[in-house]
């Protein structure tokens, strides 16, 4: 069987929807428009509407056929980056340092093409509930609703997210049971040290020469301290410092990632960093203040519900196209918080391009809005079937 022919009747204006989604991103709890249309597009299908969620966050609610009491989640992150698109498409982003470069968008209007499909078929016994979810991108958008009842007022038995893919073929769709992406901390170092004439190094405590020792030796930790057949990954992405060509700055901040697989591992990274910035700044004479933060768990797909994605994804695509071996990603994805209450699964939707996502040139491709649609929809039907 293929796509649900049905769904594939949305596909113009399923791409409609999205390509406006993507012409006006929006981050982080402040998805004030993209929330308002996907709760107008629920209600205009006859679907009851929940807002306020995690501040933007929306809930639909389907009811179906019978009196079945089970019920499932299905999932779409609704936020944008704060980046510059490099695309130059007709329906690029109209504000400026925003982004849809994870393909968001394409996750809502998925989930729209499923709500819609859903409320006009009604070919299920239960409820399905549809979460419109905000600020997934290292802001807790999932925590805040979760914070806010999501599950004592929408209770889920099983829960199930997707996301696009370009390092897959169009056609294929991935699943991975067990630990499947990995856990993400964030953090801030900020030295302060005691500027001086760029002419006078003597007389200062130089935080660009301190900022980069440091980041040096963090990058040992993974290579020195990790065990070699263990995941982990510690990146600084930024680094701040100084303010003109003759001034030796006196303070700097770095920030990065942290991502593993084990809770070991994990507390072993941020005890290392935190030992590293003492030493140095007892080494340099300065202080370095840490900040590491908790901000996604590891994403674990429960082997039920992979079973049952693969084995509907079996018929949607190529049977030979369901890639269940796949390596675990060192991305992170906030779905996991999620996950550790609600037994599910998170897929992966391959498509054309090889631009990767947070890249400023990256490109969804609209063809795959039927499939990740038809992959939620037939998920519902064979998990609630009708008598």
């Amino acid at each position: 069987m293929p796509t649900i022919d049905r769904i594939d009747g949305y596909a113009d204006e399923l791409t409609a929807i999205r390509r406006d989604l993507h012409a006006h991103p929006e981050i982080g709890f402040e998805e004030v428009r993209t929330s308002g249309i996907v709760a107008d597009k629920l209600k205009s299908w006859g679907i009851e509407v929940h807002r306020g969620l995690g501040g933007t966050g929306v809930i639909g609610v389907i009811k179906g056929k019978g009196s079945g009491n089970k019920r499932i989640g299905l999932r779409a992150d609704m936020d944008a980056l704060p980046m510059e698109e490099n695309t130059n498409l007709k329906w690029s982003s109209k504000i400026p340092g925003r982004f849809h470069g994870c393909g968001h968008d394409g996750h809502t209007t998925m989930l729209l093409g499923t709500a819609r499909y859903l409320a006009e078929t009604k070919n299920f016994d239960g409820t399905v509930h549809l979460i419109f979810q905000p600020a997934e991108e290292g802001l807790g958008g999932a925590r805040a609703m979760i914070k806010d009842g999501l599950f004592e007022k929408f209770p889920c038995d099983e829960l199930y997210g997707l996301h696009n893919a370009p390092d897959l073929n169009h056609g294929e769709i991935a699943i991975l049971p067990g630990p499947a992406m990995a856990s993400a901390d964030f953090f801030d170092l900020r030295i302060t040290g005691y500027g001086a004439h760029g002419a006078m190094p003597e007389r200062s405590k130089d935080a660009v020469v301190i900022a980069t020792t440091l980041a040096q030796a963090i990058q040992t930790i993974v290579s020195r301290n990790v065990e070699p057949l263990q995941a982990a990954v510690v990146s600084i992405t930024q680094i701040h410092a100084g303010s003109a060509y003759n001034v030796i700055p006196g303070d700097a901040h770095l920030c990065g990632t942290i991502r593993t697989f084990s809770k070991e591992v994990r507390t072993l990274v941020s005890e290392r960093i935190r030992t590293i910035c003492a030493g140095i700044a007892s080494a340099y004479q300065c202080v370095i203040d840490v900040d590491i933060r908790d901000t996604f768990g590891v994403l674990v797909n429960q082997v039920e519900q992979s079973k049952v994605v693969e084995d509907v994804a079996r018929t949607i695509v190529d049977p030979a196209n369901v890639i269940t071996r796949a390596q675990p990603k060192m991305g992170s994805e906030d779905f996991a918080d999620m996950l550790e209450t609600i037994p599910g699964a998170y897929f992966w939707v391959g498509h054309d391009g090889n631009v990767p996502v947070h890249n400023p040139g990256f490109v969804l491709d609209d063809k795959i809005l039927p499939i990740g649609a038809s992959m939620f929809a037939r998920i519902i039907e064979t998990r609630m079937p009708v008598g």
